[in-house]
């Protein structure tokens, strides 16, 4: 059975307590690094992106492109340069088409 532990916030160097029952849902999810921040600073860290992965707040927006869809002839936009070699299709006829196979 796991003990309590103090651990120091590496942003703001307050210790914090690693609670038994924290180690264990740790273990049980897999994690094998303890905490590095408390929990009013990882609170802040996860509010201040908006909560979702910090990978995604460093990717750039993609740019899309302008095309008309090959089986209706809606206008839609793409996130790649269409060669013009091959069809290219509005989000419900690709969806239509890939539900085929």
């Amino acid at each position: 059975m796991a003990e309590d532990k103090t651990l120091t916030c590496r942003d703001c160097n307050t210790p914090f307590v690693f609670t038994a029952s924290e180690q264990d849902f740790y273990a049980e999810k897999g994690f094998t690094n303890e905490p590095g921040r408390c929990p009013e600073c990882r609170a802040a860290r996860k509010q201040s992106s908006g909560g979702s992965n910090r990978r995604d707040n460093n990717r750039p927006q993609r740019e899309m492109h302008a095309v008309t869809c090959s089986e209706c002839g809606k206008q839609t936009e793409v996130p790649f340069r269409p060669s013009g070699d091959r069809p290219v299709y509005c989000r419900e006829c690709f969806n239509q088409n890939n539900s085929r196979y």
